[in-house]
């Protein structure tokens, strides 16, 4: 099913709002590496929010996750207050590790192996 209008500008709003939220609390850089909002999906009834978070250079990505899963009523308290006028109600917030990096990654990998091996 597509995505509707509403949801994807309820989408751009939220991952910005994050975005600086994060920033603000201290989360974009975590153990020594950077957390980034990837992409935000909003459900058709914008009662759920799914946030993928790209980790660049983080040594323990499910370390990250907890710690942010476990800060996730502050965010969420902290997101409330800048889309209150914006929003009826605040989505449930569900994050999710966004790992197309790591994926594009080993495919060069792959993909440079390939090419070595031809060339042999």
């Amino acid at each position: 099913m597509e995505e509707g209008k509403r949801q994807r500008q309820v989408a751009g709003a939220l991952q910005e709002e994050l975005n600086d939220i994060f920033r603000r609390l201290g989360l974009s850089m975590i153990d020594g590496g950077m957390v980034s909002i990837s992409s935000v999906k909003v459900t058709p009834d914008l009662l759920e929010a799914r946030i993928y978070l790209s980790l660049f250079q983080v040594k323990d990505a499910k370390g990250t996750m907890k710690t942010i899963e476990s800060r996730a009523w502050e965010i969420k308290k902290e997101l409330a207050d800048r889309v209150k006028h914006q929003l009826r109600r605040i989505p449930v917030l569900h994050f999710y590790l966004d790992d197309t990096l790591d994926y594009v990654f080993k495919m060069e990998e792959i993909f440079k192996q390939i090419s070595k091996d031809k060339g042999e």
